[in-house]
């Protein structure tokens, strides 16, 4: 409740500030994220991860969710002072793949790969948005594809390990299937009682059709699909590309995480363990968050002045 009253804040305050004043904080933002992505790595292990900076007093700090902001802020910032140059790989590729590779390196260190993938995917968007040659695409997708290839082979059926690692996705299809047309009823939920592990995060959303049904996970994605077309019709009337950008960064992060979240708790895809945005617990996701989508208001607020 705290975050979520300092996002809000965060986001109304956003909203009132010319947007082009990123411009200016890109790069500064940035090495600050790096800063404390190297940072975290001397931090003690949580599950076997180092993903989070204690702060006393204050609780804990997620480096990655401010490092997706960071990459959003300047990838739209380069995009928009050499658009009429983003098909030269000297300009289009090197600096971003630059930016994106010692970003990948801090994140994997973590280790945290479902955050890591996101960045790549948020990048991968920018970049075709600004105008990088599709020739560039074609050589990564290769790489891609032969990484995915792998990921997907070792993937097998959970419920060829029910007690290892199957037993999380195994638990989540369970709370899915119990939840029925209409569900169990707000908070009746039965396998967030030790059954689904990190019911408050990475599996909240098979929680959520448990206990609110087929017809209250369809209302959340159809939640998410507005939002996205709300920020297309922003980032297409953006009074200039970086408007546009930021829209664009901001809003595909959001539904790109939604789309991975649900994908894993319904065993679509690998257990990469991922949060659904704003319904996840996690303070720095949901402070980050709102902040962003006060950007994005800012940017339709100029538009609408138009």
């Amino acid at each position: 409740l705290l975050f979520a009253a300092l996002g809000v804040a965060a986001m109304y305050a956003a909203s009132l500030v010319d947007y082009h004043i990123w411009h200016r904080l890109a790069w500064p933002v940035l090495a600050l994220s790096l800063a404390l992505l190297t940072v975290v790595l001397f931090m003690p292990e949580y599950n076997g991860c180092k993903r989070w900076i204690v702060l006393p007093g204050l609780g804990t700090l997620q480096p990655s969710e401010i490092a997706k902001f960071a990459v959003v802020l300047v990838f739209s910032h380069i995009i928009s002072l050499n658009h009429d140059r983003m098909r030269s790989f000297s300009t289009g590729v090197l600096p971003f793949a630059l930016i994106l590779g010692v970003v990948t390196v801090l994140m994997l260190l973590e280790p945290h790969l479902s955050g890591t993938l996101l960045i790549l995917a948020i990048g991968a968007v920018l970049m075709f948005v600004g105008g990088t040659g599709l020739r560039w695409f074609a050589l990564a997708g290769g790489l891609g594809a032969a990484a995915i290839a792998a990921a997907v082979a070792s993937w097998r059926d959970p419920f060829a390990d029910p007690l290892g690692e199957g037993h999380q996705t195994i638990q989540s299809l369970y709370a899915i299937a119990s939840g029925g047309l209409a569900g169990l009823g707000l908070g009746n939920s039965r396998q967030k009682y030790l059954y689904v592990p990190e019911p408050q995060n990475d599996f909240i959303f098979s929680i959520l059709c448990e206990e609110l049904g087929f017809i209250g996970a369809a209302l959340v994605v159809a939640l998410f699909l507005l939002l996205l077309l709300r920020g297309m019709s922003i980032a297409v009337r953006a009074r200039d590309k970086f408007g546009a950008l930021l829209t664009v960064g901001f809003v595909v992060q959001v539904i790109l995480q939604a789309i991975l979240n649900i994908a894993v708790v319904t065993n679509t895809i690998p257990n990469t363990g991922i949060s659904l945005p704003f319904f996840s617990s996690g303070g720095t996701s949901l402070l980050m968050l709102l902040g962003e989508m006060g950007i994005v208001l800012s940017v339709s607020r100029q538009t609408d002045m138009v």
